[in-house]
């Protein structure tokens, strides 16, 4: 046994997990050290291209907060408090670098959608230029510290920050596997070549993501706005793309068909790995209302976590996922909700990846 091993399971022995969370805590209570946890999450607190509400890089911290009042018993998974279950300090230089360049980005923003004034091109042409030489430099930091992580063994979670956050962690992924899919919760596409001229922005990611050859296919849930760029993208990705958005879904619902087939047609399109990115706008907005661009229409909580049992009980692997665009707005609710989601996304992954034993399933 290595001796982050035993220092684990010293730990578990001495754990109580119906205790009330300590203020001081880990993450959700748990007492476990990065070094001691099979699964590490990764805070990102960027939000340098958001273009509507700004909030998300305070997500990471609203989020740690909340998890202390998450009762940790989980039916499905009696010992998931065992797993080894934590998340790292926030990187100052990274959470740094958001708030000294999301103030110009506001302001070319607004600038943008002006007009583009002449009187002002010198004041904020190179703006974009300078976002993006800051993104190059997070998605390098992220690329690194989580492939770290991986080849230590541990699973891995990225806990943004807005939604361009993951990419790094993504490309960290595809140099360690030959090919995966990215399942997708969100609200938006995120399939614009830069939006707003941002090359690294939140609107972005996903085709940033798919100029991995890796990457073989992307399936999108929940989606209930995009533009026509993004639609023709999608008709034109020879099934690369494939899309349950929300219409459909409401379609099915309506047509009185069961959440249980419908997650089925899903899985169906989703090979052996698959990388998880979840956008919690993705969810109804009266689960997160604080966050950047709420749009009306969305999953519920427990079709979405419904959906993401189905998958590991189907066989799937979760090589990896995130968890973005959680912001604290004017009440605890958005934390609440997202530490709930984190931790079935955290336990789920590690049972998809033989961490972690669920009922009814066997251990590998």
């Amino acid at each position: 046994m290595s001796n982050s091993a035993a220092s684990r399971a010293k730990k578990i022995a001495s754990f109580d997990p119906n205790a009330p969370g300590e203020a001081d805590g880990g993450l959700f209570g748990l007492p476990f050290t990065p070094d001691e946890a099979q699964v590490v999450v990764v805070p990102v607190p960027w939000e340098v291209t958001v273009s509507y509400r700004a909030g998300t890089a305070m997500g990471p911290a609203a989020i740690h907060e909340a998890s202390l009042q998450v009762d940790l018993f989980d039916p499905d998974l009696p010992d998931a408090w065992k797993l080894g279950l934590a998340m790292e300090d926030e990187d100052e230089t990274i959470a740094a670098a958001s708030r000294n360049m999301r103030p110009l980005a506001a302001d070319y923003i607004n600038w943008v959608e002006a007009g583009q004034p002449e009187a002002d091109l010198g004041k904020f042409g190179g703006v974009p230029a300078q976002a993006t030489a800051e993104g190059v430099k997070m998605i390098s930091w992220l690329k690194k510290k989580t492939g770290a992580l991986l080849d230590e063994g541990k699973g891995v979670v990225v806990l943004g920050g807005d939604h361009s956050t993951p990419l790094g962690y993504i490309q960290a992924l595809a140099e360690r596997h030959e090919e995966f899919a990215i399942l997708q919760f969100d609200a938006h596409c995120d399939l614009r070549p830069a939006y707003e001229g941002f090359r690294y922005s939140h609107a972005s990611i996903m085709h940033n993501a798919l100029e991995l050859p890796q990457v073989k296919k992307l399936v999108q849930v929940g989606i209930r706005d995009m533009c026509q760029q993004e639609a023709e993208f999608i008709e034109h990705s020879n099934g690369r793309v494939a899309l349950f958005g929300q219409r459909f879904l409401s379609d099915e619902k309506f047509a009185k068909k069961s959440w249980k087939k419908v997650c089925g047609k899903i899985i169906a399109q989703l090979p052996p790995k698959i990388y998880i990115s979840f956008d919690i706008d993705g969810l109804d907005p009266k689960l997160c209302p604080g966050t950047g661009t709420p749009v009306p229409g969305g999953l519920e909580f427990e079709e979405a976590t419904y959906l993401l049992r189905s998958i590991v009980r189907s066989g799937i692997q979760i090589i990896g996922c995130d968890l973005n665009e959680v912001a604290p707005g004017d009440t605890d609710w958005n934390g609440i909700v997202g530490a709930r989601l984190l931790y079935q996304l955290c336990n789920w992954m590690a049972v998809s990846q033989g961490r972690l034993t669920a009922k009814g399933m066997s251990a590998e």
